[in-house]
């Protein structure tokens, strides 16, 4: 029997994959969202998400993908999970294969050719809104930057022709600033901060409520939530982790559920990590 079935729960509630089920909407997150969703829409070109690690830039590029799920037939996106690649022509090539367009590009402008062809023949043929999604974007190179600036340039009177969303760790701002002619493109930005005390319990109880919890029992006490707070400053991927261990840690003890002092024990057990980014409290 899974650990979850133990608390009557129909799935992991914490469970580190960024499934958009599990994504809890704050005010922010549901603020970027709206505003990537109308530069979509508006066909406006180049959006920049930017938040320290564990904030949920990509269950957030996920829950995005998964808004337009229900008007394919007019939109066409794209994914790169992690924009790492050998050469120019490999990263260009990709961006082909993920839009699906047939070509027999052996260089560097040939794949720009193709990109452009198929821009023109969607966008403005078809009609169609293609949008391209790249999570992990401090990963971008100066080079990369160029090519994705110059697909950027392709537009008719009234509309770009590649919507561009990257999500990217605060590495990502001294590369902008080195490119200033791709940080003029950027038309809508946002920076997704930590979450406060009370949307830290508000997340906490929603991800137990998405997996089945009734509600009757706490499984986190008032106190606990806080705790939880306090340690993880309302970063969401510590806040996930967090919670899992301390749930088995509750089962282990055979506890009927997580109180402060559980959480400090957890802390206290863990392994430390070396490189965690300073997390700032927000009130």
């Amino acid at each position: 029997m899974e650990y979850y079935e133990l608390l009557g729960l129909r799935e992991e509630p914490f469970t580190s994959s960024p499934n958009p089920r599990y994504l809890f909407k704050s005010k922010e997150h549901r603020e970027c969202l709206n505003r990537l969703e109308i530069s979509i829409r508006l066909r406006r070109g180049l959006s920049v998400v930017l938040g320290r690690i564990g904030t949920g830039k990509t269950t957030l590029s996920r829950t995005l993908l998964q808004m337009f799920q229900q008007e394919q037939e007019r939109y066409i996106f794209a994914l790169i999970l992690d924009p790492i690649f050998p050469s120019e022509y490999v990263f260009l090539r990709n961006l082909m294969d993920l839009f699906h367009i047939k070509s027999r590009a052996r260089s560097v402008l040939e794949c720009k050719n193709a990109l452009e062809t198929f821009l023109f023949k969607g966008g403005v043929e078809e009609g169609k809104i293609i949008v391209l999604v790249i999570d992990e974007g401090q990963n971008l190179t100066p080079t990369y930057l160029e090519a994705l600036r110059n697909l950027l340039n392709y537009e008719t009177n009234e509309y770009k022709l590649l919507q561009l969303v990257i999500f990217a760790q605060l590495d990502f701002l001294p590369r902008l600033a080195r490119n200033p002619n791709f940080e003029d493109r950027i038309t809508t930005s946002y920076m997704l901060n930590p979450l406060n005390e009370a949307d830290t319990k508000a997340m906490i109880d929603f991800r137990l409520q998405q997996a089945g919890w009734d509600g009757k029992r706490p499984i986190f006490t008032e106190e606990s939530s806080r705790e939880i707070y306090l340690v993880t400053r309302g970063y969401p991927r510590r806040v996930t982790n967090l919670c899992h261990n301390c749930i088995i840690e509750m089962l282990r003890t055979d506890k009927t559920n997580v109180d402060p002092e559980m959480v400090q024990h957890v802390v206290s057990t863990e392994v430390p990590l070396s490189g965690r980014e300073p997390a700032r409290i927000s009130n």
